[in-house]
């Protein structure tokens, strides 16, 4: 918890640098009658990404190397950079024995950017690993919910992340950027909370109401990766199901199933399972919500 902690103080530190406008000029810059195409990351360890940068091959650089002429990625408060593989936090480099780690982000913006080679995108990507929607995530934080968690003394996630956002689009005018959909990864700490996976679908819910009245995007799309277990992966089903523009990408662990995505040990997504991840998103994103513009 320490850690966290001394984590996210930094985090915070570096708001203070963006707020101030400081890294406006890393943003990118919408050509002459075109709009940036902004998508939302969040979740966990398994959108935050566990997958060894170091296994990309050359034809996978080729790709990215293209993609990050059009791809900027701000994540988890550090310079807005081109899209690319990022150093783990110590513990991960440590734990995982890699220097390099990416989530979805990096196959879903070469895809994305293949697609519309004539277009600029803005990823802004807000991660912590072992956290829930119950407690960290929750629009509606209380103390009390945290608590059920041990998570009363952690970050208050969903608010970070919206002042996040907010921070880093302000670089730009309203009418000079287009926020396309929000890209969910998280469950597996919900999973082993009887009442967080008992109220997993509703929260959930919650999260989507919340976050298309706080960027202003009243239909905006909601991407979600099935991970977790039981009553969590119910209530996300039933979210698909039941709440307009939400697309649940499924989940098998039957290894001859175009659903099944291959991890390590730990149950977190490897390099083929995150690579295939990273492009089904940008596959079903295009297939249910590919209008370029307005």
């Amino acid at each position: 918890m320490r850690a966290r902690l001394a984590k996210y103080t930094i985090l915070l530190i570096a708001s203070l640098t963006i707020a101030s406008g400081a890294w406006a000029h890393d943003l990118p810059r919408p050509e002459a009658g075109k709009k940036i195409h902004v998508f939302l990351l969040a979740g966990q360890s398994n959108m935050e990404g566990r997958a060894d940068g170091r296994r990309l091959t050359e034809d996978d650089r080729n790709r990215l190397a293209k993609a990050q002429e059009r791809v900027q990625l701000a994540y988890n408060r550090e310079p807005i950079k081109p899209l690319d593989v990022v150093k783990p936090h110590p513990s991960i480099e440590e734990n995982y024995h890699r220097d390099r780690i990416f989530g979805p982000e990096l196959f879903f913006g070469i895809a994305m950017s293949e697609v519309w080679p004539d277009e600029k995108f803005l990823f802004i990507k807000r991660t912590e690993g072992a956290t829930t929607l119950l407690g960290c995530w929750n629009p509606e934080w209380s103390s009390e919910k945290a608590a059920l968690m041990g998570e009363e003394n952690d970050p208050k996630l969903y608010s970070d992340f919206v002042d996040y956002i907010q921070e880093t689009l302000s670089g730009y005018d309203p009418d000079e950027y287009e926020i396309r959909a929000m890209l969910w990864v998280q469950g597996e700490g919900d999973s082993g909370n009887e009442i967080a996976a008992q109220q997993y679908g509703d929260n959930l819910r919650t999260l989507i109401e919340h976050i298309r009245k706080d960027v202003d995007v009243p239909n905006l799309p909601f991407l979600l990766f099935q991970v977790g277990k039981g009553e969590v992966v119910k209530g996300m089903k039933r979210t698909a199901q039941e709440v307009e523009n939400v697309t649940l990408i499924p989940q098998s662990q039957d290894v001859d199933s175009t659903d099944f995505y291959p991890k390590m040990e730990n149950g977190h997504t490897n390099y083929e399972g995150m690579k295939k991840l990273g492009e089904r998103f940008a596959e079903v994103f295009l297939s249910d919500y590919g209008r370029k513009q307005d």
